[in-house]
């Protein structure tokens, strides 16, 4: 009490914090109403005052009385309908949650003792109660439901175990018929005894399961591809047609899914419901006409039923043969390696194949995409040389073009001045003829030619 909020209330000054009621408001809002004594007697118009409702009588846990009602609600039809929908087995009318709830309120030893012991009327019970009731009318009830719910999930039961079964058959023919694995496989091998070449190792005739993982973890000495790479390499090159054989395993990734253990439970499971089944309906015999109509829908259910136990038995065995020859297939122990550790070991050998390849294909267009740049980058300089050799040429043959215009030039300019020179000197000649001429003829004849 001390250093809480009620002993600091308790302080003077806290105290004159709290409001003042109207106690008469109060009184009128929340003081018990009591009795009227004229209630109990005739109104005016004669007739009487409906009397105080009748209690229950609840006999079971008040609190599993209460879940048990809250079951009722959901099932939503009267009591008596409900027991000629279980002693009918009809399963249009409840469904498989709904039995397995009926289950779990069937009353026990106890609960029946205490029940048995009650005498008076059976319309003052609680809702759970007179439920209880009507199940005890049903000889061994319990065991008709769990009959019941057997009923309803049978077929889906059945089926999904037929459909797990023949996916296990399925993926270990596929992996055994697979002509594209058996290559991969000897391939791998090869590869093996060709790294392990001059050891003891290089001459194996096989190699476990397991080893197939190992692949991914073997790296080239420039760290940059792994054993699984190389491997994915060499078929695209040479044995490109192994390529897709994952194709040839269909069914292995949902394989894969399943236990074998699992399988077992379910078809163990099927057997002992179906004991069950014909346990209940040998002693039913003895129920009289209540378990009449409960028998003749069991025993129509009963004959379908063991037809498809039996197929389904036959299957479960070639299954289990089916699982141990896929270990022997790959040289394998069946209980050292089950088919579990052989579907999920191949699965995750295509994943990694996969994805290797992928990575190889990636950097191949990689390597493409480069070479492809540097051709293009060689183009363009082969271009530029050409063109640069081509603009020096044009140049050179310019320069040349200058010059012979130039020599030609002055060779004409050369010309011209040689005959003008040579004009010159046959000038000269030809006066000196002239005068000549004139030194050799006679006075007279030089004046005359003057």
């Amino acid at each position: 009490m001390q250093g809480s909020l009620w002993a600091e209330s308790q302080k003077p000054d806290e105290t004159l914090k709290a409001p003042v009621f109207d106690m008469s408001e109060l009184e009128n809002l929340f003081s018990a109403v009591l009795p009227n004594s004229d209630s109990r007697r005739s109104d005016k118009s004669g007739n009487r005052a409906s009397g105080p409702k009748s209690e229950k009588i609840h006999l079971i846990d008040l609190r599993r009385a209460n879940n048990c009602g809250i079951m009722l609600t959901k099932v939503k039809m009267p009591l008596p309908d409900l027991m000629s929908a279980i002693l009918a087995l009809d399963d249009t009318v409840l469904d498989a949650d709904q039995v397995d709830n009926l289950i779990k309120f069937t009353p026990t030893k106890d609960e029946i003792e205490l029940l048995k012991g009650y005498k008076g009327d059976m319309q003052v019970l609680g809702e759970c109660e007179q439920f209880f009731m009507e199940l005890m009318k049903v000889p061994r009830v319990e065991s008709k439901l769990r009959v019941f719910s057997f009923k309803i999930q049978f077929r889906s039961q059945v089926s999904d175990l037929k459909r797990n079964l023949n996916i296990v058959n399925c993926s270990a023919e596929e992996i055994r018929s697979s002509v594209k694995l058996k290559r991969i496989m000897q391939t791998i091998l090869s590869l093996g005894n060709a790294l392990n070449q001059g050891t003891a190792r290089g001459s194996a005739v096989g190699f476990r399961l397991d080893s197939l993982l190992k692949l991914s973890d073997t790296r080239a000495r420039n760290k940059k591809m792994t054993l699984m790479h190389y491997l994915s390499k060499v078929l695209s090159e040479k044995l490109p047609e192994l390529l897709d054989f994952p194709k040839d395993l269909a069914s292995l990734e949902l394989a894969a899914k399943i236990q074998l253990k699992s399988l077992a439970e379910e078809m163990q499971a099927v057997n002992k419901g179906l004991e069950k089944v014909e346990q209940e309906l040998t002693t039913s015999e003895n129920d009289g006409p209540v378990s009449e109509i409960f028998r003749k829908t069991l025993k129509d259910f009963l004959i379908g039923a063991e037809a498809e136990v039996r197929s389904l038995t036959s299957l479960y065995s070639n299954v289990g043969r089916n699982a141990d020859a896929l270990a022997l297939y790959f040289g394998e122990d069946p209980a050292r390696c089950p088919f579990e550790q052989v579907v999920t070991t191949l699965l995750n050998f295509v994943r990694l194949f996969t994805r290797s390849h992928e990575e190889n294909c990636k950097q191949l267009d990689l390597e493409k995409k480069k070479a492809l740049k540097e051709a293009e980058e060689n183009s363009k300089q082969l271009d530029l040389q050409k063109k640069k050799v081509q603009k020096e040429a044009e140049t050179e043959k310019m320069e040349n073009k200058s010059g012979n215009e130039e020599a030609c030039k002055k060779e004409s300019e050369n010309d011209k001045a040689s005959k003008k020179e040579s004009a010159n000197e046959k000038a000269k000649l030809n006066n000196s003829i002239k005068e000549l001429d004139i030194s050799l003829q006679s006075p007279a004849q030089a004046a005359s030619a003057k």
